[in-house]
């Protein structure tokens, strides 16, 4: 018998919601099938389960708040025998189980919870149940909703509970990395003209939703700088460095109403710019969405951030535990350059290094940064 119980999906995070189950006791799961969605201070996250196994019971009901480590679920080996899970009926004289996330979906939709057939744990009704209920039911019988008030008459915007706590995750985990981490920073200024004129040219046959972005280039060249300088990529827990053979990044993504998320970007040393900016796009499009997996909040190597959009020259990142390494990519600008005695404009990036001195020093990180000015001169090679 196996439990499966809710992960950290990050250092930030604490605790989460139980929104749906996406399986029910007796089916068969298999390793990275999304089985759950938990509601978390950054997004509503799909969880998956890391073995195989037959699902046993269903521990924790839709709608509840629960602490990192808590069993969401048992599961058995497959292939071993289980009696069935006995069901007690349902009457009138016992109102049936519903989650408070239910109970208030069926407030608002005007669904009896007594005519709802639950497909929860123990015959519990789900928030699910109850949409599908709603959408059964007569057109005649659900309400028009109330008109909206006139955008003049709009209140000024104020904070969701979900920013308010996600500005609090980030400010738990950033204190916890800088009071455990011993960060030490290095930049190089590198060279542009190659990969600019490359992605120029490589692009110029490409319908736009085809084009390679410039950013897609440069966390590629980070993946194969890793290769040299594995010290950089992967996880410092319980007073080791634990190296990882694949290079997940994380990419920093500002979300519009506010906060930060870095959800991962797997095994980008290994695929071509085409599926990198592909999965790019994707990845950016369901984080500002607030739909992610919940590998891709726990399995980046080292972090990436781009904020030449925003303008500035340098970024002095902190390091997102357990990872031990950020990179930083300030804005691409011309810039005073002399090569072979001569004076010239050229466009250039500056790029920092954060790194964890229990781990590595200054000389490989300067070495891990020449390596990547490296990859960016030769573009044609990523």
């Amino acid at each position: 018998m196996f439990e499966f119980k809710l992960p950290s999906l990050g250092a930030d995070m604490d605790e989460g919601t139980l929104l749906d189950w996406k399986v029910k006791p007796g089916d068969t799961v298999r390793k990275g099938q999304i089985v759950a969605i938990v509601d978390t201070s950054k997004a509503a996250v799909d969880v998956e389960i890391w073995f195989d196994g037959v699902v046993e019971e269903l521990k924790v009901s839709t709608g509840e708040r629960i602490p990192v480590g808590t069993v969401l679920a048992t599961l058995r080996e497959l292939g071993a025998e289980s009696p069935p899970l006995p069901v007690p009926p349902r009457t009138s004289a016992s109102p049936p189980r519903i989650s408070p996330a239910a109970r208030k979906r069926a407030l608002e939709l005007e669904v009896d919870p007594l005519g709802v057939t639950g497909t929860g744990p123990g015959g519990a009704i789900t928030l699910a149940d109850i949409e599908q209920a709603a959408a059964q039911a007569p057109a005649a019988e659900m309400p028009p909703p109330p008109p909206s008030p006139p955008a003049a008459h709009a209140p000024a915007p104020v904070k969701t509970d979900r920013q308010v706590e996600m500005r609090k995750a980030i400010a738990a985990a950033m204190s916890l990395s800088k009071r455990e981490i011993p960060h030490y920073y290095l930049a190089e200024t590198i060279p542009m003209a190659r990969a600019q004129a490359w992605l120029t040219a490589t692009n110029a046959g490409r319908p736009i939703t085809e084009r390679l972005l410039m950013a897609v280039l440069q966390l590629k060249a980070v993946a194969m700088a890793l290769r040299q300088f594995p010290e950089l990529n992967g996880h410092y827990r319980d007073g080791s460095f634990q190296p990882t053979p694949a290079a997940h990044l994380g990419v920093a993504i500002s979300l519009r109403q506010g906060g930060l998320v870095a959800p991962a970007l797997h095994d980008v040393g290994d695929k071509p710019l085409e599926t990198l900016m592909g999965e790019l796009a994707d990845l950016v499009k369901r984080t500002r969405a607030g739909s992610l997996k919940s590998s891709e909040l726990t399995d980046a190597t080292i972090t990436v951030t781009n904020l030449g959009e925003q303008g500035v020259e340098v970024v002095h990142g902190v390091i997102y535990p357990p990872q031990v390494a950020l990179v930083g990519f300030g804005r691409i600008s011309e810039r005073a350059w002399v090569e072979n005695g001569a004076l010239s404009l050229i466009p250039a990036v500056i790029v920092s290094l954060a790194a964890d001195h229990r781990v590595s020093d200054g000389h490989r990180g300067a070495l891990f940064l020449t390596e990547l000015r490296g990859w960016l001169q030769q573009p044609e090679n990523l």
